[in-house]
């Protein structure tokens, strides 16, 4: 990892992926930023404010509601030398860009025999807890980790959210940077009748000015512990921390941030040692990115388990308004899991 010596400053995500736009934007003339409303209105969520009129709109700028023609155009300015930072507004709607992503984006420089790549990051927000209903709350994790020549990329807090979006513009293939938008602006626990807690009263929330990297394949264990070993992603980390605390039991955190590639090696160090696994995520459970986690930890692992191995998730349903939280993995249901699998 390269970091940044300088002054560190608490941010929330928002701003924390504004800054690594920034970096970018001002250290290489290659990097442009477009999407919907993302120039003069500085994106929905204001994870773009500023930019247009820092850097001028033939680098930050608006785009018609088309997720299509955004990730076709950016595939078409990567493959002739830049390196486009695009937003799609909500995960939700990047559904019709898929095929530009999966048969163009992850196939080019396979199809090209390497004369050619497609360096485009893809930022959107996803996830519930919003009260975003089915059409702002969905979590499409694992239909982009099964396509071979995409990275997935996902960040639980604002100093990964900085140092994994300068690594994606970064790097040649094309990355899915998917946002958990409930963290935005503080670390949630799942208890959503609790007050918001802001980045600045947590420590990952100091984020250095400048800039500095997070390795786009690497892992980190974000509790250490004994008891049984959690893996997790986004929203699901803290979640998983808090339902740990809660039970009393001394669950061993791993925070994948990348998705894929996916770090194996902190994983199984950390299962061999506990001999418990439970895997968390908020999306649907058929066919979850945590059915790829099962297996794999299965294969590796079979003969230091002394438990099965535990599934949390959301229901095979659409995502639900009125129910959001009982859709929702929270942390009584995440103890739960725990507890079966300590007991085992």
């Amino acid at each position: 990892m390269a970091t940044d010596n300088g002054k560190k400053t608490p941010m929330t995500m928002i701003q924390a992926l504004r800054s690594a736009m920034d970096v970018m934007l001002e250290q290489n003339d290659d990097v442009v930023v477009f999407g919907q409303d993302v120039g003069y209105f500085g994106g929905v969520f204001r994870c773009t404010e500023g930019l247009q009129k820092k850097y001028g709109k033939s680098r930050v700028f608006d785009t018609p509601i088309s997720e299509g023609g955004i990730v076709g155009v950016g595939i078409g300015m990567a493959a002739y030398g830049l390196r486009p930072c695009i937003e799609i507004q909500f995960a939700d709607y990047i559904y019709p860009a898929y095929d530009q992503i999966v048969s163009e984006a992850a196939r080019l420089r396979y199809r090209s025999a390497g004369d050619f790549t497609a360096p485009i990051t893809i930022r959107t927000p996803c996830g519930g807890g919003i009260y975003g209903g089915q059409t702002h709350s969905q979590s499409p994790e694992a239909v982009f980790a099964h396509v071979c020549g995409l990275r997935t990329v996902m960040p639980s807090n604002p100093y990964d959210a900085k140092g994994l979006l300068i690594s994606a513009i970064e790097n040649d293939d094309p990355v899915v940077f998917l946002e958990p938008k409930r963290l935005y602006n503080g670390p949630f626990d799942g208890h959503h009748d609790k007050p918001v807690v802001p980045w600045s009263q947590n420590p990952m929330g100091e984020v250095p000015e400048g800039y500095y990297t997070v390795p786009l394949d690497v892992a980190t264990v974000f509790r250490p512990g004994e008891q049984l070993t959690v893996l997790a992603y986004g929203t699901m980390v803290w979640v998983c921390e808090a339902a740990a605390r809660e039970s009393g039991i001394d669950a061993e955190i791993i925070d994948l941030r990348s998705i894929w590639p996916l770090d194996l090696a902190t994983i199984l160090k950390s299962v061999k040692k506990t001999g418990r696994c439970v895997v968390v995520h908020e999306a649907t459970r058929t066919c979850g990115f945590g059915a790829e986690l099962v297996s794999l930890v299965q294969e590796h692992c079979f003969y230091h388990l002394e438990a099965p191995i535990e599934r949390v998730t959301g229901w095979d349903t659409p995502y639900p308004h009125a129910q959001e939280w009982a859709y929702f993995p929270g942390p009584d249901r995440v103890a739960a899991a725990f507890k079966r699998t300590v007991e085992a």
